[in-house]
């Protein structure tokens, strides 16, 4: 899973849309919360360890909990005669994206990056128009489009929180946005041929060396406390918005389809802001709200648009 939303949002397969049971709808508003609070636990837990120590930590243990999932659903893990290459492309691409988030987190806010990381659907939909066959921009979309952009502005040019430090850990939050919306994109073509289940499982597995690598060559220091705090921030990031997030959001998929899901999307900047201000006390400036709801409109618009387009495609062209 991402350090927010993942890219196992996607389905197996093309599923019908269903309405949404009232116990469901609370379930997916949760866990799109949890995505939310998960930049929080990532900034709370960057004070203890270092990034990649972090990284590695997390999404180690979140491979085994996967692994035993898997098993005990008795879903197969061993790709297909072909299938590493890609698997090993999209785990780069993972851990490229995953090491800039970290990296990013430990110099700009957890509310600013709850923002930022959340323009990903806004540049998946750019990539999608170009690359992904029947995924295009339509009007509705644009406009979504153009207010989360305008959202990402307000962030750049809030002055009241300007400093070197906060503009590097963004816009290495935003390439990370961007590689993010690269490898989404990779992710709905492979998604066809391969289950979700072992897409994440590899992004996991191949992450973990060069992260281990990486958090005695970067990290100074690896750990620098341990205390409660710390090990609930990566508990609740591997127990909950990994693993059983990962688990229960597919579950929902495969009853009630992606279009139906994606309307609460929109609550992962609202939470991840009011939670870093809440939680860890960040200021939440006018310029950022701002931009939340900006880009909370924006979300809401392309998500409309999504419907409209799924409209179309269940009933045909009005007669």
């Amino acid at each position: 899973m991402r350090s927010h939303f993942p890219d196992s949002l996607v389905s197996d397969t093309a599923l019908p849309d269903q309405k949404l049971s009232l116990l469901a709808s609370a379930l997916a508003a949760s866990l799109c919360v949890l995505w939310g609070a998960n930049t929080v636990a990532i900034k709370f837990s960057l004070s203890g360890l270092g990034p990649f120590t972090s990284a590695a930590v997390r999404f180690g243990i979140s491979t085994l909990f996967l692994w035993a999932w898997a098993k005990m659903s008795g879903q197969s893990l061993r790709p297909a005669p072909g299938q590493l290459r890609h698997l090993l492309i999209n785990s780069l691409l993972f851990t490229l994206q995953l090491s800039l988030v970290y990296v990013g987190f430990t110099l700009t806010s957890a509310s600013r990056g709850a923002l930022i990381t959340n323009l990903q659907p806004f540049f998946l939909l750019f990539l999608a128009h170009f690359f992904l066959a029947g995924d295009r921009i339509t009007f509705l979309k644009l406009i979504g489009l153009i207010l989360g952009f305008a959202g990402a502005a307000c962030i750049f040019l809030d002055r009241a929180a300007m400093s070197g430090d906060l503009m590097a850990g963004d816009l290495l939050l935003l390439a990370a946005t961007f590689i993010w919306a690269c490898s989404a994109a990779y992710t709905k073509h492979l998604v066809r041929s391969i289950s979700s289940t072992q897409i994440v499982f590899y992004q996991l597995l191949f992450s973990i060396p060069l992260f281990a690598l990486g958090a005695p060559l970067w990290d100074s220091p690896m750990v620098s406390r341990i205390d409660f705090g710390i090990v609930a921030a990566i508990a609740f990031q591997v127990v909950l918005t990994t693993s059983f997030a990962f688990v229960a959001w597919n579950r929902l998929l495969q009853a009630y389809g992606a279009v139906a899901l994606h309307s609460f999307v929109f609550l992962i900047p609202v939470s991840g802001v009011l939670l870093a201000g809440v939680l860890l006390g960040e200021p939440i400036t006018a310029m950022i709200l701002l931009a939340l709801v900006l880009i909370t409109a924006g979300i809401l618009t392309v998500q409309l648009g999504n419907r409209r387009d799924a409209a179309a495609i269940l009933h045909g062209p009005p007669r």
